[in-house]
């Protein structure tokens, strides 16, 4: 049993196969996969999965708590598995790749932005665009 369809049954989420199937494809997945790419890998695994259910299964773990939505400025939503461990991201403009970085240098600057502006810092987001440097 994979870490998505384990979270969805401790939160009482009855598990069609089909839900396993999406829970698995996006367990494994190591990118930020959209709808249709989830589709596509799950419709490798069953084919009598349908588009309109894959985006009803994502709606439901995302209001769930259990995948995070992503909008990279490429017009479509991505997902990736909530997790505990913060992270950004690294958004490449030509081919999309997104890379998912931490750096401790980052997290105390906006620690110490919100202290000067008289906030406590309870949550971020950050997502940098660029293109390779040319060589």
């Amino acid at each position: 049993m994979d870490r998505i369809e384990k979270l969805c049954i401790e939160k009482n989420m009855r598990m069609t196969d089909q839900r396993r199937v999406i829970a698995r494809v996006l367990s494994t997945a190591h990118d930020h996969p959209d709808v249709e790419e989830l589709y596509r890998r799950a419709h490798e695994v069953d084919h009598h999965i349908s588009i309109a259910t894959v985006y009803r299964t994502v709606r439901l773990f995302e209001e769930a708590g259990i995948i995070e939505r992503h909008d990279f400025r490429d017009g479509r939503s991505r997902y990736e598995e909530m997790t505990e461990q913060h992270h950004d991201h690294l958004i490449d403009m030509k081919t999309g790749k997104v890379i998912e970085f931490v750096d401790e240098e980052i997290e105390r600057l906006q620690q110490a932005i919100a202290q000067r502006l008289g906030y406590r810092l309870v949550d971020h987001r950050l997502e940098l665009y660029g293109v390779p440097v040319e060589k």
